[in-house]
């Protein structure tokens, strides 16, 4: 997962190291929170608990190299504070980073229409009310647990250049479609994220 969020981040600073050879280039920071279907509440055994709720900070960008207004986009959320896991005391930490193709037709003067489907990994980070280990004499303790599963990704979104007197700044009400693979710790694979960003574009838009 490590190594995935390390080559999402390097494919960001590509895309604006290499900007001036595209037609387009885009950065963007949001905010979202999560959606997903709630377990039978009539059932007596033990539930895993529905992943909802929280706001999600996110930083993404993209370029648009191709011909027909094709390219593509590097993003990463997180929750921005622990959420609590069912009643046993544990706190976790999701991080959503994903790697897409982009399709960025335009609707209008102002408007831009953003769609996009592409691979990642959802990493979780569960934190026990105590510390779970400790090197010795090295030193250092670990406070969390990490579980990364591998997921695919759909999305779209709508951008929307505001400002007569700012024209490369936009705002984007978008909603993204995670199906995580073996998501075992929360009661469902389908997680929607739904949210708004604020952006500027490069070079031509």
């Amino acid at each position: 997962m490590r190594k995935f969020a390390l080559l999402a981040s390097a494919c960001v600073v590509f895309l604006f190291t290499n900007f001036a050879s595209a037609q387009q280039g885009d950065i963007m920071v949001g905010g979202s929170t999560l959606m997903s279907s709630a377990p039978n509440n009539d059932s007596v055994s033990f539930q895993p608990p529905t992943q909802k709720g929280g706001t999600y900070p996110s930083i993404s960008g993209d370029f648009i190299k191709f011909k027909h207004r094709l390219g593509f986009n590097a993003e990463t959320a997180w929750r921005d504070k622990r959420a609590n896991y069912s009643d046993n005391g544990q706190t976790y930490r999701p991080f959503f980073t994903d790697v897409n193709a982009l399709f960025q037709p335009r609707v209008g003067k102002k408007f831009t229409l953003d769609l996009f489907g592409g691979v990642g990994f959802a990493s979780y980070r569960f934190s026990p009310p105590y510390t779970t280990s400790c090197r010795v004499p090295t030193g250092g303790c670990t406070f969390y647990t990490s579980s990364n599963h591998f997921m695919e990704d759909l999305g779209g979104g709508v951008r929307y250049y505001v400002w007569h007197h700012l024209p490369h700044v936009f705002v984007r009400p978008e909603i993204h479609y995670y199906h995580i693979q073996n998501n075992f710790q929360f009661h469902s694979d389908s997680v929607f994220r739904v949210g708004a960003s604020i952006g500027y574009t490069i070079g031509q838009k």
